[in-house]
């Protein structure tokens, strides 16, 4: 029997779990600092869990002694520490955590313990950059673009918006700047500029804001024009410019009376009631890549899009549908050997290893995750 232990049991760890403890010939432990969400995860699924606090390394190190891989789905706060600790136990790691460190801080320590660890592995970055990978093992990337959103299905909510993931690491991502990659140069803008919006069957137009979500892309692809954007409703996207201008996304603290305090935070606990998803409302994820260049001496464009929707059936949000099944698809592949490579991998080196995307996109399509293909 082998044994997966997810390390967080909020959204996308709960699903996680969920979808392993389906699969033949595994044992899924799911652990995290919260008891009330493990018992309810335990009453319903053949699923083990632990109580322990992964803020702290001696627990994390106990959680995972005897695991066969391991997947973290912590806040990203604490994601870096996470995957340190998992490493220095010697054990393979598939992360969604999303932290803002570098990753590859710790490839020599990975490599030294013999250690798969394949970080940001979820929808975008995640999914993406697979395709990606994938296709630059056989055509030269000159261009890649990526218009990724997880939105409600309903705009008549505050703001036209709600998260599956907490409501400050939003907005501290609506105050940061994003990097783009644009005639080889590295180009920094803040991320609420800029009005463009795309039309997307089925949903209408959507604005197209920057971000920061190359991350590793940077390092590991010599493409000369690279960019990615975050797809929102274009109301809400005006409405976070306001809340910006007005100084509610400030990351510096300010005083007020006497107390000293950042306006993000602030912003973060009025909003954060409203984001949170209800039991039973829908969710979409939106993406649509274009990754161009030369492919046996043709300029060719490959064009996937993804419209996916929360499942009534198990009550899943699409959010964690996306992110979830890709993480659970590259930790079987890490499981049984079909991706192998030690030290930090984010998941473009997981589509450049032969058979993965294939692998990962069956998966994904039996679980009614679809990206559909044009080339022009």
């Amino acid at each position: 029997m082998s044994k997966i232990v997810i390390l967080g049991c909020g959204i996308e760890g709960k699903h996680m779990a969920i979808d392993l403890c389906k699969t033949p010939g595994v044992e899924v432990t799911s652990v995290d600092i919260n008891p009330e969400v493990l018992d309810d995860l335990a009453r319903e699924h053949p699923i083990r869990t632990r109580q322990a606090d992964l803020s702290t390394p001696e627990e994390v190190t106990a959680a995972v002694e005897d695991a066969d891989v391991v997947i973290g789905a912590v806040p990203g706060f604490m994601g870096y520490s996470m995957l340190e600790d998992v490493i220095r136990a010697g054990r393979n790691i598939v992360d969604v955590s999303y932290f803002e460190e570098d990753p590859f801080g710790l490839d020599d320590l990975a490599r030294e313990m013999g250690v798969t660890a394949v970080v940001d592995c979820g929808v975008a970055p995640g999914m993406s950059n697979i395709i990606l990978g994938d296709h630059a093992r056989s055509m030269k990337v000159a261009g890649y673009e990526c218009y990724v959103g997880g939105i409600p299905k309903s705009r008549d909510v505050l703001f036209e918006y709600k998260s599956a993931f907490p409501a400050v690491e939003v907005l501290e991502e609506y105050a940061g700047s994003s990097r783009s990659r644009e005639n080889g140069k590295v180009v920094s803008r803040p991320m609420l500029d800029g009005n463009a919006t795309m039309e997307f069957d089925g949903v209408g137009p959507l604005a197209c804001l920057h971000t920061d979500g190359l991350r590793t892309l940077f390092r590991t692809m010599d493409i000369p024009d690279m960019m990615e954007k975050t797809l929102r409703y274009p109301g809400h996207a005006d409405r976070m410019r306001m809340l910006r201008d007005a100084g509610f996304l400030g990351m510096d603290p300010i005083d007020v009376n006497g107390v000293s305090i950042r306006p993000v935070d602030v912003a973060s606990a009025l909003i954060a009631p409203h984001w949170k998803f209800e039991s039973g409302e829908a969710d979409l994820t939106i993406m649509r890549l274009s990754i161009s260049g030369d492919e046996n001496g043709k300029t060719v464009t490959y064009t996937y899009d993804l419209h996916d929707e929360y499942d009534p059936a198990t009550g899943t949000l699409s959010m964690a549908r996306t992110t979830g099944y890709t993480c659970t698809a590259v930790a079987l592949l890490v499981l049984d050997g079909g991706f192998s490579r030690q030290g930090i991998c984010p998941p473009e080196f997981v589509g450049m290893a032969a058979g993965c995307r294939e692998r990962v996109e069956k998966y994904l399509a039996s679980r009614g995750v679809h990206y559909r293909m044009r080339r022009s």
